[in-house]
């Protein structure tokens, strides 16, 4: 700044003094007023279990869910964007968990206030109390994004908003990111075209995936509700689709659906006649549940980097990993709460009952060595 302003004042009084100046300026480089990294972050299953209900209740009738995300709240609000898979509907009262989930009107708006910017609604959950239910959640969802709230993909209403949200298109600080949600199939039907869950349909996929690149997305993120629950590798069927992705173009795979972590890898293949590989993480596991069977209260955040260099090139940097703990009332604290593991390493004593810290670092340590994913 002083060097320019050096030239300027040096300009300024040989034009006062009558100097035949000639200046010779280099050819500019453009200037790239973009950021040196933008975050997408990622999380697993949002859920709203009946235990989580009962316990939520407050004296007026409400429900109270703030103590869900206290300890990964910085983390969900410092990323540029945050992306949650929301297995339930908001489907009104009365409010139910397992198997047919209605969550708590109210839920939605927690989550986002902590945060969240886009809900994926593609999941098997969605269709649990039919086609009312579908409506009801989907309008909620996109009363929000009127209000500047919060996204969602993966189903919609009609086909002008299908063309909308799949797929999804996102300015991330600078960089166009298209979003990509379906699922592998839904516990119930309904009979009518909309409204629509996505599902594994190639040709759909694909064409998405086309649309995204035509729009001017730089960046593509799959992700799939898939894989075969609590089970810590992926399967044949999930590899043999995450290939497939990877051929059409998708920079990133990151799936949801089994309720347990599962493995990571880079695919390779040949796009447009060059060499591609994409970082493929099969399933983040639960976020926030009641679930506490094995290996089920371990969850994976994944963080995605999109580097721009100061010619404006921009790239993808290898996925960074947080694993969290779904603590449940009664342990830490008298609700629930998701806290990343490695922060409180160590600190048995800050919890009620330490059998489920020591449950914790067991279940970190199995599910780190079955699946190869370290944070």
């Amino acid at each position: 700044m002083r060097r320019f302003l050096t030239f300027a004042l040096f300009l300024a009084s040989s034009v006062l003094a009558g100097a035949q100046i000639v200046v010779t300026i280099p050819p500019a480089r453009p200037l790239h007023h973009l950021p040196d990294t933008a975050t997408i972050l990622i999380m697993g299953d949002v859920m709203m279990h009946k235990d989580q209900i009962d316990n939520s209740r407050t004296p007026d009738g409400g429900h109270d869910f703030s103590t869900y995300f206290t300890h990964v709240r910085d983390m969900m609000m410092d990323a540029d964007l945050t992306v949650a898979n929301m297995e339930f509907t908001l489907a009104g009262k009365p409010y139910s968990g397992y198997p047919c989930f209605s969550a708590p009107d109210g839920y939605e708006d927690y989550v986002a206030s902590c945060g969240v910017d886009v809900f994926l609604t593609a999941n098997n959950h969605i269709l649990d109390k039919g086609k009312e239910g579908i409506e009801r959640t989907l309008g909620r969802y996109s009363q929000m994004e009127e209000e500047g709230l919060v996204k969602h993909t993966g189903c919609s209403d009609s086909q002008e908003d299908d063309m909308k949200r799949f797929p999804l298109m996102m300015a991330v600080r600078g960089t166009r990111v298209a979003l990509v949600n379906f699922t592998y199939g839904t516990n119930l039907k309904i009979s009518s075209e909309f409204p629509k869950v996505h599902l594994p349909d190639k040709k759909e996929i694909a064409s998405a995936i086309r649309r995204a690149r035509e729009a001017g997305a730089e960046f593509v993120i799959a992700l799939p509700h898939w894989g075969t629950e609590y089970v810590l590798r992926h399967s044949a069927y999930q590899e043999k689709l995450a290939d497939w992705l990877v051929e059409q173009g998708c920079d990133a795979v990151v799936g949801a659906h089994p309720h347990v972590v599962q493995d990571a890898e880079r695919i390779a293949a040949i796009v447009d006649d060059r060499p591609k590989t994409a970082p493929v993480v099969y399933s983040l596991g639960n976020f926030i549940s009641n679930m506490s069977a094995v290996n089920t209260q371990v969850g994976l955040v994944t963080k995605l980097k999109i580097v721009v260099d100061e010619d404006g090139n921009k790239r993808l940097l290898k996925p960074q990993f947080v694993f969290t703990w779904c603590t449940r009332p009664g342990t830490l604290t008298d609700s629930y709460s998701t806290i990343p593991v490695r922060a409180f390493i160590g600190k048995r004593h800050l919890w009620r009952n330490g059998a489920d810290y020591d449950n914790m670092i067991r279940s970190y340590e199995r599910v780190k060595a079955s699946t190869g994913i370290q944070d």
